[in-house]
């Protein structure tokens, strides 16, 4: 018979799962557990199919970069509690947690990211720019084949995940909250990214649910509910000079409820640079109570800084909305203010159903589309919103 003798600090050669607790790692919520994180990081990263184990507890964590490449797929198994600091700003840090040149990225388990975000609230007015920018809670970046499954983020300081510059990454069955005032607490940013895919989640926070800025390509977001918040917005864009193109975007099978936007693309005017949206999709939308159902706004200027005068020079070209159906809470339930430089081309709407929340009719208001450009229409919109200057009434279509 052989026998193994182990020592815990060093763990046996024979196991792939490194958990925190054995090098370090307190879970009283108060002693920065950072070190153990990392070091129970860095011995998973070095093998193939390497796991990283937090236990139930409460793990307080100053920050953490877990960085690669690593040495195969890597687990990340989440089922306590991380908690951060209570700084607004952790030392000027644009993240909280970050993985970073990461292959095959697996973070799941039924655990929690708690960003300690209400010092931060109260250093922002509002939805304006906060004095020092905040960091966000998880941030993607650069990193390919990632999966996140399962996790809850709660009340980051900013938003909750952000994805960057990264390939094939899988957000599934994930719950992200934050209180509806809560300022810039977008639940998942996108920036630069390809391939995304965002499935069954439940999103409520004071900003965006989904936000997908300059560089977004091929995302798709199916079976997710938003409220509250603003909605799932493109944009803003053309704010910044030589940003890039946003193409290939789905939104299917997804529940708006008391949301102050449900589908939004927002170009800022004027524009520093000439990015194109393209080959966008909204279909089979629910639409509860939500104060603009349908957007496209390229005047966006939240803050009153921008040229009265000035013009979008970014591109939107082939955006579809179809079967979206709901209430509004107010008239206007499908507004498309494009640009006088560059007009809007191809929008298609098809089977739309909007009503007030007392079932009366609302409106459709267009302009700047270019002429016969807004593609095949179904009933009562069909007829209308190809003059940009007739706003429309959208009926009942079943």
């Amino acid at each position: 018979m052989v026998v193994f003798i182990c020592k815990v600090d060093d763990v046996c050669a024979q196991t792939n799962n490194f958990i925190v607790t054995d090098f370090g790692a307190i879970p009283n919520g108060k002693t920065d557990s950072k070190e153990g994180f990392l070091e129970a990081w860095k011995r998973a990263c070095e093998i193939d199919g390497g796991i990283v184990s937090v236990p139930f507890g409460s793990f307080f964590i100053s920050s953490a970069d877990f960085k690669g490449p690593c040495n195969g797929q890597t687990l990340f198994r989440v089922d306590g509690t991380l908690i951060a600091s209570d700084d607004s700003t952790l030392g000027n840090q644009d993240y909280w947690i970050t993985f970073y040149k990461v292959d095959l990225l697996k973070l799941s388990g039924n655990g929690a990211f708690d960003g300690n975000g209400a010092s931060s609230w109260s250093h922002c007015e509002g939805h304006k720019k906060c004095r020092n920018m905040p960091p966000s809670t998880l941030k993607i970046n650069y990193v390919k084949n990632a999966r996140i499954q399962g996790i809850k983020l709660i009340n980051s300081k900013m938003f909750h995940v952000h994805i960057h510059e990264s390939d094939n990454v899988v957000v599934k069955q994930v719950n992200i909250l934050a209180p509806e005032d809560s300022p810039n607490t977008d639940g998942i940013h996108i920036g630069n990214s390809n391939g995304v895919r965002i499935m069954d989640s439940y999103i409520a926070t004071g900003d965006d649910c989904v936000s997908m800025g300059e560089g977004s390509t091929n995302v798709n977001i199916t079976g997710t509910w938003c409220g509250p918040g603003h909605g799932i917005s493109i944009g803003s864009l053309g704010k910044y000079k030589e940003e890039k193109d946003v193409f290939g975007i789905t939104v299917r099978n997804c529940t708006f409820n008391g949301t102050d936007n449900g589908l939004r693309i927002k170009t800022w005017a004027p524009s520093s640079s000439s990015t194109r949206v393209s080959d966008v999709t909204f279909s089979d939308i629910i639409i509860n109570e939500v104060k603009n159902p349908i957007i496209i706004d390229q005047y966006y200027c939240p803050h009153g800084s921008c040229n009265s005068n000035g013009e979008s020079t970014v591109e939107i070209k082939g955006v579809k909305f179809f079967d979206i159906k709901g209430s509004s809470t107010t008239e206007t339930a499908v507004n498309i203010k494009c640009s006088k430089t560059k007009p809007c081309q191809d929008i298609e709407f098809s089977g739309l159903d909007l009503t007030l929340t007392n079932g009366q009719p609302t409106i459709a208001s267009c302009s700047n589309t270019k002429e016969n450009e807004l593609g095949e229409q179904s009933g009562s919109v069909a007829r209308q919103l190809d003059d940009p200057e007739v706003p429309a009434i959208i009926e009942h279509m079943n």
